[in-house]
């Protein structure tokens, strides 16, 4: 396998939620390996810090305000790219809520609500214009950044683990449908990541210690652990790999 496998220039990277964390080490990432990465989140002055940090490091980025929750928003953006970059060649929908900690049989309508809106919603309807652009344009890849609690719930993270689960499924269903216009779908399944998403166990010493208590590689990842199977993914290296989901969890799931 040659590293021109993994060489992206000049393709399109949309990458939501990268404004920090898992986003921000795939879209640093990709840029590192040629692609002109489009930097969302919902706050423009987030996307355009690491935007420039892309720049600065020789990439080639730009910011884009986009609240995946927002459907508006959505197709505002997806306009915007149409105009501006004329097409779309990656989309990683890392994106996501989980506004609700705690028992289930607790948990806020708004909080359900908010959860299902951006991580089930959203990613669909995400996924639907990025793959409409790609089928014009008869090839494309979207990976989406499920998580371990979609194959296993989280305790006190019941319906972020069920939106999660959808998105195994949206995976699947998506790389089903859109293999035959040269679309590939494929899924990263994180497991604990040192992220100010995953900031209420990683911070909740009793709950972090059980945790890793049965954890192969006994450690928290961090955000660059993550971004390498997204390169891959995206990559020619993976130009037989649909409908897959990688799990990259230190061994959590085992």
């Amino acid at each position: 396998m040659t590293q021109e496998m993994f060489d992206l220039t000049g393709r399109i990277a949309l990458v939501t939620g990268a404004s920090r964390g898992i986003g921000e080490a795939i879209a640093r990432l990709l840029a590192k390996h040629g692609a002109e990465v489009i930097v969302a989140s919902r706050q423009l002055d987030g996307c355009e810090v690491v935007a420039d940090a892309i720049r600065q490091e020789g990439g080639n980025a730009r910011a884009l305000a986009c609240h995946i929750g927002d459907m508006d928003q959505i197709e505002a953006a997806f306009t915007d790219i149409a105009e501006r970059e004329g097409k779309l060649d990656i989309l990683v929908n890392n994106a996501a809520a989980n506004p609700y900690y705690g028992h289930v049989l607790d948990t806020p309508l708004p909080a359900f609500e908010k959860t299902v809106d951006v991580n089930i919603r959203g990613y669909f309807y995400m996924s639907v214009y990025g793959g409409r652009m790609m089928r014009d344009q008869g090839k494309g890849v979207i990976v989406n950044v499920a998580s371990v609690n979609g194959v296993t719930p989280g305790p006190m993270q019941a319906i972020y683990s069920m939106t999660k689960a959808a998105v195994i499924s949206m995976t699947r269903a998506f790389a089903l449908e859109c293999g035959g216009t040269g679309i590939r779908v494929n899924a990263l399944l994180p497991g604990l990541t040192r992220t100010k998403f995953a900031s209420a166990l990683t911070s909740n010493d009793k709950a972090l210690a059980h945790y890793l208590e049965g954890l192969p590689l006994g450690r928290v990842a961090e955000p660059e652990e993550m971004a390498g199977s997204v390169l891959y993914m995206v990559s020619d290296a993976a130009s037989y790999t649909t409908g897959s989901c990688i799990t990259v969890d230190g061994g959590y799931t085992l």
